[in-house]
């Protein structure tokens, strides 16, 4: 029987709410109510057949609480006349609400509207567009409001999160919520305040002028003659992106390798430096343009993965060449082979013909099923090889 019963008129109010609606009418000025609900009840046929079925359905409807039922006389040839529901209503959002039991929720969301309309007219279009999502932030909702009112009087303030002096704010309260924030930001800032090529939660500081920390870049140079540190025989160093982009030193290669003690053990090569990676990272190394004109090597993991680094640096660098990712090291390492966990699926756009053939092999289990080599297992005379045939 697919008779409409009381707890399917519920499940559509509740429905309603879980939707957002019967809270954003509050602020839309839209009127939903009378709402008039889906019904479905017996066909003539059933009422022939099913009667006694039927009257207990026409009971148990008319009972309802917080709903209307307008019956209609309907005439059966053999049953007669016969009072029917046609149709239900839910008179008031009053009503709506206490039938779901949501009546505290709307009254906390209505005290958020009233506060964020005092405060803050400009996010009350957020509101209406995501009310649930404010009543589940109804305990930070003033702290929120006074973030924002502070970017309004610091526009592009050029300090760190740290700075931001506010009675209960603190940095990990601003970066839990960037995602609202940016949200709320974008609508109750000028577009001057506003960066926009700055996207996403990893770019919150940029997007609204605070100071990030500094990407840092790790390097080795590979040749003695072109130490910068005098009288230091290991040129291990670290700057940040912004000195490493001014740097400009005067080599000619510079390789890329994800492992740290490949690394630390990488041996001396003429006109060269290395440069530990940072995996899926490359936005420090995009930002320095004389790297644009020196021959980059990147030496990752043999696995679906470190082929997807390669791919993705070459967004940046296309010119850059792969290291020791090749079958042959990978057929001479068989005893070095390993599992890959999680292998990549996708296409990947930016591989040579004879990277792309590997990783095709790799990904769709060609060789061995999961199979890996990491670049760690790679024998250190290989690597000798490799950089004397360059």
């Amino acid at each position: 029987m697919s008779w409409t019963t009381p707890a399917d008129l519920r499940a559509q109010v509740q429905k309603l709410w879980d939707r957002g609606r019967l809270l954003s009418c509050m602020l839309e000025g839209e009127t939903l109510f009378p709402l008039r609900l889906t019904l479905k009840g017996p066909s003539s046929a059933e009422l022939a057949n099913r009667f006694e079925l039927a009257r207990a359905w026409i009971g148990e409807l008319c009972q309802g609480t917080y709903y209307r039922v307008e019956m209609q006389t309907v005439r059966h040839h053999i049953l007669g006349t016969n009072p029917i529901p046609h149709t239900v209503w839910v008179d008031s959002s009053d009503e709506a609400l206490h039938w779901i039991g949501k009546t505290r929720e709307a009254r906390r969301f209505a005290a958020l509207a009233d506060l964020t309309a005092q405060s803050q007219p400009a996010l009350m279009p957020w509101l209406a567009r995501s009310p649930l999502k404010a009543l589940a932030l109804a305990d930070e909702w003033p702290l929120l409001l006074n973030i924002v009112a502070w970017f309004e009087a610091h526009p592009r303030p050029g300090i760190y999160l740290r700075q931001i002096d506010l009675p209960g704010v603190h940095t990990k309260f601003i970066e839990t919520h960037r995602a609202v924030l940016s949200e709320l930001l974008d609508l109750a800032l000028p577009p001057e305040a506003i960066r926009a090529d700055a996207s996403g939660v990893s770019q919150f500081c940029r997007r609204y002028g605070l100071r990030d920390k500094p990407l840092r870049i790790r390097f080795r140079l590979l040749d003695p003659r072109l130490a910068l540190l005098p009288g230091q025989e290991e040129q291990d160093i670290t700057l940040d992106q912004a000195s490493f982009a001014e740097l400009a030193p005067d080599v000619t290669r510079v390789f890329i390798t994800e492992n740290e003690i490949n690394f630390l053990a990488f041996p001396p090569v003429p006109g060269s430096m290395v440069i530990f990676g940072a995996g899926y990272g490359f936005e420090a190394l995009a930002q320095t343009p004389w790297l644009q004109q020196l021959a980059l090597y990147y030496w990752g993991d043999i696995d679906t993965h470190g082929f997807a680094i390669l791919d993705q640096l070459r967004t940046h660098f296309p010119h850059v060449r792969s290291l020791l990712m090749d079958r042959e090291t990978l057929r001479s390492h068989e005893a070095q082979w390993a599992i890959e966990r999680t292998p990549l699926v996708r296409n990947l756009a930016r591989l040579n013909e004879q990277e792309r053939e590997l990783f095709d092999d790799l990904r769709d289990n060609r060789i061995r099923a999961a199979l890996r080599l990491e670049q760690e297992r790679i024998g250190f005379a290989w690597l000798t090889k490799a950089l004397a045939n360059l």
